[in-house]
């Protein structure tokens, strides 16, 4: 068996997903799996915490400098173990991605299609609660079409496929979400450690969480602290009056243990078959099997679900949807 096997193809796939968008991290991912060293300093992590994004945001953190060569992030892994160590074991990616809403806005009209009314939002893994806000943006679709008129930032993603544009922004009347460790949009070090996580040639991201963190500003969701399974089923009933509940998450059930990513299926096709809500998920090929099932998902595609059900392959941080 090939040693640190599981290490080298989660990071093998990293750089298959971050080809295109990063060509730092590319290098960094296809220099981890090449490096006997740096694969046995990350085995000695807990399993949850040997993503690539976290490891390399820890590294960034620590002066690491990106765009730059695997040889800074190798000195700054090495060389400052424990500080990198202790931040990888204090802070998560919680990424908060806004980019994200481009491939989940076509599933929410379907959603609002079919409720004949307002949705009321409810986001595991919410961070910072700026992917709660799919109606203070417009959207593009090219070649397919475009929403406009929220006023707010443009967000975008090349379309293939019978993608269902939609003819107008979800109506939203509640939004809220839980989370381990929500981040406040008014909290200089969170808001720091979000812009830390964005990808270090993607300056247009980094300009676009800036004016998601000015939209979350003007119209806080209710954020919840604590282990989701202990607030989702309060959280949809807290929604359930304002309009139709919708579950939603976005890269988030991959931090889960294998074993209660079976019980989130679980407990979301319960409540979904029990008419309490509408779930939408936006997660890793392997992250939810009985979702993906027998399916062949491109490389370094997210799998786009409503209610359980794949409905497109959708680029991890919202450029590209693929509708089935």
């Amino acid at each position: 068996m090939l040693l640190h096997g599981d290490l080298i193809e989660e990071y093998r796939d990293f750089a298959t997903y971050a080809a295109g968008d990063s060509p730092c991290f590319e290098e960094w991912a296809l220099g981890v799996v090449g490096d006997e060293e740096v694969l046995a300093w990350l085995a000695g992590l807990p399993p949850i915490k040997r993503q690539p994004n976290l490891v390399f945001a820890a590294a960034r953190w620590h002066g690491a400098p990106a765009p730059g060569s695997y040889a800074g992030l190798r000195e700054v892994l090495l060389e400052q173990e424990p500080a990198v160590r202790a931040t990888i074991l204090a802070r998560a990616t919680q990424t908060n991605e806004v980019g994200r809403l481009a491939t989940l806005a076509p599933v929410l009209g379907l959603v609002g299609e079919q409720a004949q009314g307002p949705l009321a939002l409810v986001e595991v893994g919410a961070s910072a609660g700026l992917c709660l806000h799919p109606d203070r943006y417009d959207y593009a679709w090219p070649p397919l079409g475009e929403l406009r008129g929220s006023g707010g930032p443009l967000l975008t993603a090349t379309a293939t496929g019978p993608v269902p544009v939609p003819a107008a922004h979800p109506e939203v009347a509640w939004r809220g979400g839980v989370d381990l460790n929500p981040l406040g949009v008014t909290d200089p070090d969170a808001m720091a450690w979000l812009e830390n996580l964005v990808w270090p040639e993607q300056d247009e991201r980094r300009e676009r969480l800036r004016a998601a963190i000015e939209v979350a500003r003007r119209e806080p969701p209710v954020l919840r602290r604590g282990d989701l399974f202990d607030h989702v089923e309060d959280l949809v009933e807290e929604a359930s009056p304002h309009g139709v509940p919708v579950v939603f998450h976005s890269a988030v059930i991959a931090y889960l243990e294998p074993h209660d990513r079976e019980r989130f299926h679980d407990l979301m096709t319960g409540l979904v078959a029990a008419g309490r809500c509408r779930w939408i998920s936006n997660e890793g090929r392997r992250v939810l099997p009985r979702v993906t099932g027998d399916l062949e998902v491109p490389s370094g595609r997210f799998v786009t679900a409503l209610d359980g059900v794949p409905v497109a392959w959708s680029h991890g941080h919202g450029h590209a949807l693929d509708w089935r």
